[in-house]
């Protein structure tokens, strides 16, 4: 154990900074350090951290329940260049009025669309309602 004044003074010696390290210990810790290096190093490892994670975003694609066969497979073409981009794939349908009532259909079509993207995607969540819509999320295939 060091007293303050003769550890300020050798931090100076050495022309560098007296740093606590663990402030809330019975006594607390200091270090003698370079701090201004020490902040740029922690800066650089989180950037290189930062550039290594990958991020996904989430893409909706949006129908209704009762959407032509040639819409469908446009709509799946664009869910399937998102999820080869490596991202999430919310496909939601939306019930108007009457069409509430049949929300089997809805499910039939989400079904549809999964065999038309099942190359590309899995199903991360299955088909259910929220409200007025049903929604279902793919993720990308892991090779």
């Amino acid at each position: 154990m060091v007293p303050i004044k003769k550890a300020l003074d050798m931090a100076y010696d050495k022309k560098m900074d007296l740093v606590k390290v663990a402030p809330n210990a019975k006594p607390p810790v200091c270090r003698i350090m370079d701090y201004g290096k020490y902040k740029y190093e922690l800066a650089k490892k989180e950037k290189e951290a930062k550039k290594n994670q990958k991020v996904i975003n989430v893409k909706e694609v949006r129908m209704t329940p009762n959407i032509e066969e040639h819409d469908l497979n446009v709509k799946a073409r664009r869910a399937i260049d998102f999820l080869n981009n490596g991202d999430k794939v919310k496909v939601s349908i939306r019930f108007r009025g009457r069409e509430l009532g049949h929300t089997e259909a809805g499910k039939e079509v989400l079904m549809d669309f999964y065999e038309i993207v099942s190359e590309h995607g899995v199903i991360d969540k299955q088909p259910r309602m929220e409200g007025r819509n049903m929604i279902m999320y793919l993720v990308p295939k892991t090779e």
